[in-house]
């Protein structure tokens, strides 16, 4: 019986050393993420924390509204409250941002002249 097993095992190495060379041609292939991609996603992150913390400070002063009877105060209060908190969630977070941008490398800056810009010919 060990003979029927050694072709078996034989094609299980082959399939394993061929796995590994794609994957490390797949890593080798990772593209990298443009500079201007990375920023706007951050800026969508910066606009939906923005929106998200006006619209909870909204449903906390709803729910104080509601349960409590207050009138339009809860309201009133939690919106300012979500407000003031989400500027300074924001701002907080993009002076992170901007720290680690500035301490990028600069390789990673995309100055135009990459294998994507076209060449313009000088007079």
């Amino acid at each position: 019986m060990p003979k029927a097993d050694e072709p078996n095992d034989k094609a299980l190495q082959s399939l394993d050393a061929r796995l590994d060379a794609f994957e490390a041609r797949k890593a080798a292939e990772k593209p990298v993420k443009a500079a201007g991609e990375k920023a706007s996603q951050d800026g969508y992150r910066l606009l939906a924390d923005l929106i998200g913390g006006v619209l909870v400070g909204l449903g906390f002063g709803w729910l104080l509204d509601h349960y409590a009877g207050t009138g339009p105060w809860g309201m009133v209060g939690g919106l300012l409250i979500g407000t003031g908190l989400a500027i300074f969630s924001v701002v907080r977070k993009a002076t992170k941002l901007s720290a680690q941008a500035s301490k990028a490398p600069a390789e990673d800056v995309d100055n135009g002249d990459g294998p994507t810009a076209p060449k313009q010919k000088r007079d």
